[in-house]
């Protein structure tokens, strides 16, 4: 078989997943740039379907960061530089700071961005390992002597890409901005820097987490790699020279409460939270109707649709959760099989699963069990869901390999079957697009809903359960007829059908990783006990 690297030189092959050029004599603005998360800056294309607020909503909410960002605290001695937004999930964080770094943009103020998401398949959005760079990179294009003295940087520590958060910042961003205030004889240098989902940075582990023993290296939790990354941001916004205002979304997680307490540490902007100080009601309202509208015109039903009251319904259901009305609407749009009518009279109708009224997610609940319970088989879906969330975190697998693994009939269609009624939570590329595109989530509340026994009822599936599950997947693609062994990869003769069907479609470095992956989880679950 022909190599693919023939001839080629100066890279490094990381952890089987990333060609990284490390060619010294490279222009330093291009090396920065093979180290920086492209899909999470606000604009990319992996985030082009990302939530924005939709038109004439959270309109206070998006005055307010605006403000503090053009304005801030002036009149105070030592500016707070650093605000946090917080709220539950569901609440719509994302679509306001998305929002708010478009309008940044076409104002001109905005120095950098840099959207989490644990669900992306860019191992990038998940980590914090190019977080400082992607600023970094971001904030050379911002001015163009601030990108001379990044690129100068670059230059005279060529090692620093392998440095700390903390020395990448100082050397990266606050050394090159020191010297442009110094020296600047125009304009200020000032802009907004926002940082959204940082409770979705997943821990970057240096070591291998699964021996065991007195020698064993203590695993990083996610908290650690965020707190990090807070304390870099702190002591950015806490140097003099520092022009820029940071703002920092994410769930009132744990870490992010203490760390953000103003009897503890007074520095920061004070909070704003979106479940406490912006009633939604008024947004969800105006959203829900204008989609109604669009809705009633696509199919002519009459002016009397919805029926009266439907749309106070939705908003007391939702309970400030944008998800939720995003999610009933997303239902009309991914042609489901019900006519709408029935579908919306079902959705009103539905019962929460649980009767109380301390807990707001219980319609949101309801909603996705009556979604995933319109799969033929729910169980079943389920399961298939963990899987895809595992290969779409773990690596870039496309569809149609995740679908060559789990289903039963390598020719059947068994992914649409099970997943065709749930358009409106997973997105799944169409059939012609599968060999290249990865599914995707519409948004991480589902699968806390499915990890939370509590939530989820008899939908829940233990962990042991899904590996047991993809390993079932695994053997039955084992026994199918194959070849000779495979000289690509160490799998049983018999698994050749999977591996020379996934080579034909150019997605070596995919399956690849769909072994090591699947191997090292088994290994990581078989260890606990």
């Amino acid at each position: 078989m022909a190599s693919n690297l023939k001839n080629a030189h100066d890279f490094r092959i990381d952890n089987f997943t990333n060609v990284t050029n490390v060619n010294p004599s490279a222009d330093p603005l291009s090396r920065l740039e093979a180290r920086i998360a492209t899909g999470a800056i606000h604009d990319s294309d992996e985030r082009c379907d990302a939530p924005k607020c939709h038109p004439e909503t959270r309109v206070a909410v998006q005055n307010n960061l605006y403000r503090w960002i053009v304005e801030g605290d002036a009149e105070m001695e030592q500016p707070k530089k650093i605000k946090w937004m917080t709220g539950p999930a569901g609440t719509g964080k994302t679509a306001v700071m998305g929002s708010l770094a478009d309008r940044c943009a076409k104002d001109g103020i905005l120095g950098a961005t840099f959207f989490f998401a644990s669900w992306s398949s860019s191992i990038g959005r998940r980590r914090k390992t190019d977080f400082v760079t992607t600023v970094a990179y971001q904030l050379a294009q911002h001015r163009e002597d601030l990108k001379n003295a990044i690129s100068t940087a670059m230059e005279k520590n060529p090692t620093v890409l392998k440095k700390n958060l903390h020395v990448q910042m100082e050397t990266l961003v606050l050394a090159p901005v020191r010297e442009i205030v110094h020296r600047s004889e125009g304009p200020g240098l000032w802009g907004a820097i926002i940082v959204d989902g940082l409770d979705e940075c997943e821990a970057e582990q240096y070591h291998d987490t699964t021996s065991t023993g007195p020698r064993a290296t203590p695993t990083r939790t996610n908290a650690q790699d965020q707190l990090e990354i807070l304390q870099v941001l702190q002591a950015a916004s806490l140097d003099p020279c520092f022009p820029f205002r940071i703002l920092i979304a994410s769930r009132p997680e744990r870490v992010f409460r203490e760390f953000f307490d103003p009897d503890m540490n007074p520095s920061f902007a004070q909070k704003l939270d979106l479940n406490v100080e912006h009633n939604a009601d008024a947004d969800i309202t105006l959203f829900l109707e204008a989609q109604f509208d669009l809705i009633r015109r696509r199919y002519h039903f009459p002016s009397s649709w919805p029926p009266s009251g439907t749309v106070r319904t939705l908003v007391e259901n939702a309970s400030g959760q944008f998800i939720y009305a995003a999610t009933v609407i997303r239902l009309f749009d991914t042609g489901h099989r019900e006519p709408p009518m029935a579908l919306l009279e079902a959705i009103l109708k539905m019962e929460a699963t649980r009767k109380t009224s301390s807990n707001p997610l219980e319609q949101l609940d309801a909603l996705y069990i009556r979604i995933l319970e319109s799969s033929p088989d729910p169980p079943l879906s389920v399961r298939w869901i963990y899987a895809i969330d595992l290969f779409s975190r773990s690596l870039r697998a496309p569809a149609f390999n995740i679908n060559m693994l789990l289903q039963t009939d390598s020719v059947g269609n068994e992914a649409e079957h099970l997943l065709g009624n749930l358009h409106s939570l997973i997105q799944i590329p169409p059939h012609s697009d599968q060999t290249r595109t990865e599914y995707g989530f519409y948004h991480k509340s589902l699968l806390d809903f499915l990890g939370d026994p509590g939530r989820c009822g008899k939908l829940y599936v233990e962990e042991s359960e899904r590996m047991v599950f993809i390993w079932d997947a695994f053997v039955r693609a084992c026994a199918k007829e194959g070849i000779a062994h495979s000289k690509v990869l160490h799998t049983p003769p018999s698994a050749d059908w999977w591996v020379l069907l996934a080579i034909a479609h150019e997605q070596i470095y995919s399956l690849w990783n769909v072994f090591r992956v699947f191997h090292l989880s088994v290994r990581t679950v078989l260890n606990r006990f």
